[in-house]
């Protein structure tokens, strides 16, 4: 193992970027802190995404908002998913106390106390202003996991939004989206359609049609609909700062793959939108994404593909996404291999899965002259954390043990009252508060039904009539045809006659000649 000075002189080399960046803490080398070893993270490469990983209770989250803060103070808008509710503490500033100061002067850092602008959002609306998406944003791949449906019905789905945007039907809420799958399923789409998109099964319209109903029946619908949030409302700054916008989910804790996919689909949305702007000195937004393991557990092959394409994409727009998760294992390895900067909590190894889960993690990691990294993944304490990032030249930085600065807000929840101050003081209370009804695809449709109904209605009436003509025809005579009868009628009765005569005439004349 190296000396202290050797390591010294490795991570001022490695971790002195030019530029700003994010101050994270300092090297640990033999339980002790090395004040000199600063450990930075430049901003510009906060871009090329990064890993936030550790077991519970090992400092996630007060990672997440001590680099959210030096984010906000360097004026880039931040996305937090607040998956407890309790990340709101970042408005007010938090309290000294000896602890906090011993810290601060074991880093060479005074604790200082600061708030940050904050907004506070959920996919609800009930602890937040609301969070909206139409369906047809949200798109088929990202619906069909949350209804976890199988290939084929997600088939049948993807027929269902090609159509409507062929047809330029907007699919706004859940009712436009079960009315279509009626209209082409039992309605006179279904014939509509046979040729170009392919018959719609009753029993895989019935299983799509009780999956939209269920998630209806929890409340999840109500994420879908108008006005829809504009992405652009994630860039918001406030005296220079940029806000940090919070996502509320703790009152839907309970619908995992919802949330995720929702996150993910505000992350295309940030990929379809917004303009390429190459390598900037700062990121325009750093999307930071809770409960990373929840988005990928079981999902689809068209899934992962979307999330990879994604995130290998969108940093060219200026947008850095950062995972948090508890182990590494829980990223695929296509999407793992993006994320250049890595903050790796303790990880415990009870059971032989954590065993596995350590190996591989440690693999992940470059060697060091140092550190035996599987041993200090098991060692280090809250608060403290294995850092490798990037550096101004892309190339990923020496391994070391950190001890992390504190967050400078409160760790916890504002009170109830400050909270609810908070939601109805934003201008997103009046923008989005309020839902809108537009005429969409249920409006259309519904109008077609009835146009439909009133043409049978009207084609009835004509066969009806036409029936009852037919039928006269049968018992009633034209003047043609009683003339011709007529004539027909007097031809027999003098044929009759006539044959009389001639037949009365041979008899007499037979009579004469017996005479």
């Amino acid at each position: 193992m190296g000396t202290q000075a050797e390591f010294i002189e490795k991570i001022v080399a490695s971790y002195n970027p030019k530029g700003a960046f994010i101050f994270l803490g300092a090297g640990l080398l033999d339980g002790k802190v090395v004040a000199q070893a600063k450990v930075n993270l430049a901003l510009k490469m906060m871009n090329r995404h990064g890993l936030i990983a550790g077991a519970t209770g090992t400092g996630k989250t007060r990672t997440l908002q001590l680099i959210a803060e030096q984010l906000s103070d360097a004026g880039v808008p931040v996305f937090l998913l607040d998956v407890k509710g309790d990340l709101s503490g970042l408005h007010q500033p938090g309290e000294s106390n000896p602890a906090l100061v011993e810290r601060g002067e074991a880093l060479a850092w005074p604790f200082a106390p600061s708030g940050f602008p904050i907004e506070l959002f959920s996919l609800s609306g009930k602890i937040g202003n609301p969070m909206r998406l139409t369906v047809e944003d949200f798109g088929p791949v990202m619906l069909a996991r949350i209804l976890e449906l199988n290939d084929t019905q997600t088939g049948v789905l993807a027929a269902l939004f090609k159509y409507a945007e062929d047809t330029q039907l907007p699919l706004v809420d859940f009712a436009d989206l079960k009315k279509l799958l009626s209209y082409l399923t039992d309605g006179p789409g279904a014939e509509e359609i046979k040729d170009s998109y392919g018959r719609i099964s009753g029993s895989t319209s019935g299983t799509i049609l009780r999956k939209l109903v269920a998630l209806e029946q929890q409340g999840v619908s109500d994420i879908f609909g108008e006005k829809e949030f504009d992405i652009n409302d994630l860039f918001e700054r406030v005296d220079g700062k940029g806000v940090i916008s919070l996502l509320n989910i703790s009152d839907i804790q309970d619908q995992p793959v919802l949330f995720s996919t929702f996150l993910l689909s505000l992350l295309a949305q940030l990929f379809k939108q917004l303009p390429e702007v190459g390598d900037l000195d700062k990121p325009k937004l750093v999307f930071f994404f809770e409960e990373a393991h929840l988005l990928f557990k079981d999902a689809s092959k068209a899934f992962l593909t979307q999330v990879e394409q994604i995130v290998r994409l969108i940093r060219s727009k200026g947008v850095g996404v950062f995972f948090c998760t508890q182990a590494p294992t829980d990223i695929p390895e296509s999407v793992l291999g993006q994320l250049g900067n890595r903050v790796q909590h303790a990880l415990r190894a009870f059971t032989p899965n954590d065993a596995d889960a350590l190996r591989k993690t440690v693999k992940t990691y470059p060697k060091s002259d140092f550190y035996e990294i599987d041993r200090v993944l098991t060692a280090i304490g809250t608060g403290q954390a294995l850092i490798t990032v990037l550096n101004d030249k892309g190339i990923p930085t020496e391994v070391v043990a950190t001890h992390l600065i504190p967050p400078r807000a409160v760790m916890g929840p504002v009170d109830a009252h400050t909270y609810t101050q908070l939601v109805n003081s934003s201008p997103f209370y009046a923008k989005y508060h309020q839902p809108v009804d537009r005429r969409s695809a249920a409006e259309i449709l519904e109008d077609k039904l009835q146009a439909h109904a009133a043409q049978q209605a009207r084609e009835e009436i004509d066969r009806k009539k036409t029936t009852t003509r037919t039928g006269r025809t049968s018992t009633r005579q034209t003047p043609l045809e009683a003339a011709q009868k007529a004539a027909t009628t007097t031809l027999a009765r003098e044929g009759v006659k006539l044959l009389g005569k001639i037949a009365s005439g041979i008899l007499a004349a037979m009579f004469r000649r017996k005479r």
